[in-house]
C-alpha cells in the first residue's frame, strides 16, 4: 500500500468521496484530493480500536470514540454518555492539527505532536499510521447527522458500563421471583475491565454511600445473527452466576433480561463519569471525573446463542 499522496493518483470516480465531485466536475478522474480535504471530508471519524494493529499506542487516539479535523481544529469524543450533544456532536476540542506535505501532524493539547501517514482504505475508511510508535488506527467517516450510534454502544459496550458509577434498578417486569430481585445497584469499576460490584442497598441511596454488598467478574459475549444485544454473565466470587441478555434504550438506561427467570431489569446510570483530556479540566466540574488515563483496548468476544425468543 502506498502512502496518502501516492495513493491519491489511483482514485477514481467511485473510489473515493462522491462529494468530492463538485471540486472537479469535468475530468473528476484527474483530481488529487489533497490530505486537508480528506481528512475534514467528514464530521466525524469513529476510531475503531477493535481493529487496532500493531505494537504501540498513542494515548490520545487510544482514548477517543471519535475524532474530528475541522479548520485546524483537533477534537475527541471521549465518552458515550451524552455523545452526539457535547461540542454540537464533536465532543471536546483537545488540540490543533495541520497537513503538510501529505503528512497529518497534530498537537495534543496533553500528549504533544505526533505524526501520522494517512492511507485511503474506501470511501469513508482511511488509516492512521505512526511510523514511532509502530501503531495503525482503523478510522470510519460519518456526518454527524448519519453518526451510527448503536454500532457505537453495542462495539464499546463494557466502556459504556463504567461510565456511570452505579447502575440504580428502576423498574421490575414480568418473570419469576430470584436471588436478583434484591440487587438494586451494579458497578463496573473502569480500573478492571471485567470487575463488577452489586449492592441490596435501598432505592435513592447517596452514591458515595452505596454498600457494595457483592463483587465478582463479568463478561460480555456477542450474540449469534444480532449485533444489538449482548449477553452479560455476572461471577459472583461466592459462586453464584447470574446471565442476562443486555440492551441499551439510551446512554442511561440499559435493560437486563434474566433468561433463568424471564425478569425484565431497567437500570439508570447515577453519576457520570466524565473522560476529560487531561486532570487539570477537572475544576469546577458537576460530573464525576475519574481515571482520565483510560484507554480503549482491542476486545474480542466470544460468540453465544439466544437461549429464548421474546
Amino acid at each position: 500500500m502506498k502512502t496518502l499522496k501516492f495513493l491519491f493518483v489511483l482514485i477514481t470516480t467511485g473510489a473515493f468521496f462522491s462529494s468530492c465531485s463538485t471540486f472537479y466536475q469535468d475530468s473528476f478522474d484527474d483530481y488529487q484530493p489533497t490530505l486537508e480535504e480528506v481528512v475534514s471530508n467528514y464530521d466525524l471519524w469513529y476510531v475503531d480500536i477493535h481493529s487496532t494493529s500493531g505494537n504501540g499506542t498513542i494515548p490520545f487516539v487510544s482514548r477517543a470514540f471519535t475524532l474530528s479535523f475541522l479548520n485546524g481544529n483537533l477534537y475527541a469524543n471521549n465518552n458515550i454518555v451524552d455523545i452526539g450533544r457535547t461540542g454540537n456532536g464533536l465532543g471536546i476540542k483537545v488540540g490543533r492539527y495541520n497537513t503538510f506535505n501529505g503528512v497529518l501532524e497534530t498537537f495534543h493539547t496533553i500528549d504533544g505532536y505526533h505524526d501520522f501517514e494517512v492511507y485511503v482504505i474506501s470511501n469513508n475508511e482511511i488509516e492512521l499510521y505512526n511510523r514511532r510508535q509502530n501503531v495503525t488506527y482503523f478510522l470510519i467517516g460519518y456526518n454527524t447527522n448519519t453518526f451510527d450510534y448503536d454500532k457505537l454502544f453495542y462495539e464499546n459496550i463494557e466502556y459504556f458500563l463504567q461510565e456511570y458509577v452505579a447502575w440504580e434498578k428502576i423498574a421490575t417486569n414480568g418473570g419469576i421471583p430470584n436471588t436478583f430481585d434484591d440487587e438494586n445497584y451494579l458497578q463496573f469499576t473502569p480500573e478492571n475491565i471485567t470487575t463488577f460490584y452489586s449492592s441490596h442497598d435501598f432505592f435513592g441511596t447517596n452514591i458515595d454511600n452505596i454498600i457494595w454488598n457483592y463483587v465478582g467478574d463479568y463478561k460480555v459475549f456477542d450474540v449469534s445473527g444480532n449485533q444489538n444485544i449482548k449477553i452479560l454473565t455476572l461471577n459472583y466470587d461466592l459462586g453464584d452466576i447470574e446471565e442476562f441478555e443486555l440492551s441499551v434504550i439510551n446512554d442511561k438506561t440499559i435493560r437486563l433480561f434474566h433468561i433463568n427467570s424471564k425478569t425484565t431489569y431497567d437500570f439508570s446510570g447515577r453519576g457520570f463519569t466524565q473522560y476529560l483530556k487531561s486532570e487539570k479540566t477537572v475544576k469546577g466540574a458537576k460530573e464525576t471525573v475519574r481515571n482520565s488515563d483510560r484507554f480503549r483496548t482491542k476486545i474480542q468476544r466470544e460468540i453465544k446463542e439466544r437461549r429464548h425468543l421474546k
